[in-house]
């Protein structure tokens, strides 16, 4: 079913805020970097399981090495880095619990939907190619979830509605795609281009090496127009 993995992902964001609003600050910190970190594990794996679909490994590594040149020269990390740096200026400027609310609704946002998870997991759900990559997406931002709606209280809890449009939107364009651009070529190399990326936020979550993965991110429209071109 089309769709299923944005509304466990939102589910899953809701029931992780409202537990972490009943927690409070009480959860240890222990806790915490604990399950983040075999989250983290289980995305690293899930991208070299990704990456392994591919029929010819020159068409992802062709395409995260253009994909990384095209997003570099265009600032693709850095601006969504100042986006980040941006909101967060503008939300300093409030006070009292506005300012809590609106820190945390940001804060969360950013986290749950800027990602090659939620690029990814939305398109191949929407083609059709299961949502095996929002479910385990859904599990990353529940846990997350807990832990802001413990620091940021219930704007947290609101985020869920931007995972929803956000999700909704792309999973749409999948669904669009796979119907009158894609084949099943392009959409295992694409599927395996996009596993290089999470692997490599694998590696930026357990915090072995910072991966600029949103600069490799066009590297998912180049995957499908090279095999379209060189495909035999």
């Amino acid at each position: 079913m089309r769709g299923l993995g944005t509304v466990v992902n939102v589910a899953l964001v809701v029931a992780g805020s409202l537990a972490g609003l009943a927690a409070g600050a009480r959860m240890p910190q222990r806790w915490r970097a604990t399950v983040l970190q075999a989250i983290a594990v289980v995305v690293l794996l899930l991208g070299v399981q990704e990456f392994l679909r591919t029929r010819n490994a020159m068409f992802p590594l062709a395409s995260v090495v253009l994909g990384g040149l095209l997003g570099e020269a265009a600032g693709i990390e850095e601006r969504v880095e100042s986006l980040g740096r941006a909101l967060h200026r503008r939300v300093a400027r409030a006070a009292g619990e506005q300012h809590r609310f609106t820190e945390g609704f940001v804060t969360a946002s950013l986290t749950f939907c800027v990602g090659p998870l939620t690029v990814l997991g939305s398109i191949q759900d929407g083609i059709g190619a299961g949502a095996q990559l929002l479910f385990v997406k859904s599990c990353l931002d529940g846990a997350v979830a807990v832990v802001y709606a413990a620091t940021f209280g219930v704007g947290v809890l609101a985020s869920a509605a931007t995972v929803g449009v956000v999700q909704g939107v792309l999973t749409a364009a999948g669904a669009l795609a796979g119907t009158h651009l894609l084949d099943a070529r392009m959409v295992a190399e694409l599927t395996a281009t996009g596993g290089v990326m999470i692997a490599g936020l694998g590696l930026r979550m357990l915090e072995i090496k910072p991966v600029r993965v949103a600069s490799l991110l066009p590297g998912l429209v180049i995957a499908p127009v090279a095999v379209r071109l060189f495909a035999r």
